[in-house]
């Protein structure tokens, strides 16, 4: 198979590509940026495109499909020129859907949860030999791609994204995979540039779930109202397996969970990844994987990249990054640091960088979601604010918003290096929350300064 793809530097794509790569299709691509780690490892096989932009002429007949990116538009030139020769154009969840169309199909859907449930399956399958396919939205500790297609594999597993499939296709991702087994982990309204009322937002997941055939297997979080009524929208003919935080305690920092008669220590915590690994456990039992050798293998689980990842830390401070952006993601995360250290004093900071956390509009949702942390912080650029064509505001309105008088609120990113040198480091945890980078501070070489404060 010789496959193009237009806007190959994507997150997404470049793993694609380099899925193919392994199935020795023919692959080749376009982009006006890539950057890094994309840009490394499209290079190390030989895919990174010898220049950048696009170019009409690299599409030919002899191409058998066209994978669009959703970073392309639809006046690509690219684009146009394979619409002007009739090629077969896919967006990227179509591919997949393609590569995945004679498999069973797992799908883990919800506003929250997704990357660390599917990774948890993932892990879990590895561990007792069970090969898959699979799709996941972050770099997993075991797994060198995140993108993996094969001839033999009977199941693949999607990380299946609400939002939309790509410039022609305004499908949300995850009604494109057609799932037989079928995952909803909760439903806190996102996206508000797609879906601007949360009815519209909750429809998608009605039509996710509905999407389940007759004896296919519908796994939900009874604990979200959201998910519960939208899961009793579903006929009969479905298995529905609803399921709720297991058991669990913490002790001397470590969070145990109680199953069939033992303690089980984990290396992750929070309410919300019990949650998660409930979710995940009942996947993969649909898969042919029995409790204990779920338990068995699910106690060495660390966690997804930018999933409360462990930064640094010493005896009486430590430094987690997380990939929170949304309001019941921020709660989440939170709450679970301050859970899993009730001594120390919290300081969670959180970058506004997302369409719909910089929207002043939707700000309201953030009401009370940083009531547990002892220093709340909020973090946003006009950079990021020009990016997305969006009005500035001022740290007044951020804090009005969040319900905080306490809150402190920085756009410039060496003030908020100086705010955060500036703090007392003993017993107490940094907290870093953002889809971004906070303007480029290096995070690693921040928390190092602190820690050395502290030792000295």
């Amino acid at each position: 198979m010789n496959v193009h793809f237009i806007a190959i530097g994507g997150s997404a794509m470049h793993n694609l590509a380099l899925a193919l790569h392994r199935k020795s299709y023919t692959v080749s691509g376009s982009d006006d940026e890539i950057f890094e780690p994309a840009k490394s490892r499209l290079k190390q096989q030989g895919l990174l495109p010898e220049s950048i932009g696009w170019f009409p002429e690299r599409i030919h007949a002899g191409l058998d499909a066209i994978i669009l990116g959703m970073h392309a538009k639809a006046d690509n030139p690219e684009l146009l020129k394979a619409k002007e020769l009739g090629l077969k154009i896919y967006s990227y969840p179509e591919y997949l859907y393609e590569q995945a169309k004679d498999k069973t199909r797992v799908v883990i859907g919800g506003s929250h949860g997704k990357t660390s449930i599917t990774a948890m399956i993932l892990h879990v399958l590895n561990h007792v030999g069970i090969e898959t396919d699979y799709m996941v939205g972050a770099q997993l500790e075991g797994f060198d791609v995140m993108v993996k297609l094969s001839e033999n594999a009977r199941y693949m597993v999607f990380e299946g994204d609400e939002y939309l499939t790509s410039a022609l296709d305004l499908r949300p991702k995850f009604h494109v995979y057609q799932p037989h087994i079928a995952l909803i982990s909760g439903i806190a309204w996102d996206h508000i540039n797609v879906f601007p009322t949360f009815d519209r937002y909750v429809e998608q997941f009605r039509i996710f779930a509905r999407m389940v055939p007759y004896g296919g297997s519908l796994i939900y979080c009874a604990e979200d109202q959201n998910v519960k009524e939208v899961s009793d929208s579903v006929g009969n003919g479905v298995i529905k397996l609803p399921y709720t935080r297991p058991d669990y305690y913490i002790s001397e920092g470590i969070t145990y969970i109680k199953a069939d008669g033992k303690n089980i220590p984990l290396s992750i915590f929070g309410h919300h990844n019990m949650l998660n690994l409930e979710g995940a456990r009942l996947v993969c039992e649909a898969m042919g994987v029995d409790k204990s050798s779920f338990y068995d293998a699910i106690s060495s689980f660390s966690g997804a990249s930018k999933r409360l990842e462990l930064v640094a830390k010493s005896e009486t401070c430590t430094v987690y990054k997380d990939f929170a952006h949304s309001p019941s993601k921020l709660e989440a995360t939170i709450n679970a640091v301050k859970e899993q250290f009730p001594e120390r004093k919290l300081v969670a900071c959180m970058e506004l960088h997302t369409f719909s956390s910089l929207n002043t509009s939707f700000l309201e949702q953030y009401r009370l979601t940083m009531d547990q942390a002892d220093i709340p912080v909020i973090f946003y650029s006009r950079h990021a604010l020009e990016l997305k064509r969006l009005p500035f505001f001022s740290t007044d309105d951020v804090g009005k918003a969040f319900g905080r008088d306490d809150i402190q609120v920085f756009n410039e990113s060496e003030a908020l290096s100086q705010f955060i040198k500036s703090i007392k480091w003993e017993n107490a945890n940094l907290l870093m929350m953002s889809s971004g980078n906070f303007d480029g501070i290096d995070l690693k070489l921040l928390s190092d300064l602190i820690l050395k404060q502290r030792a000295e």
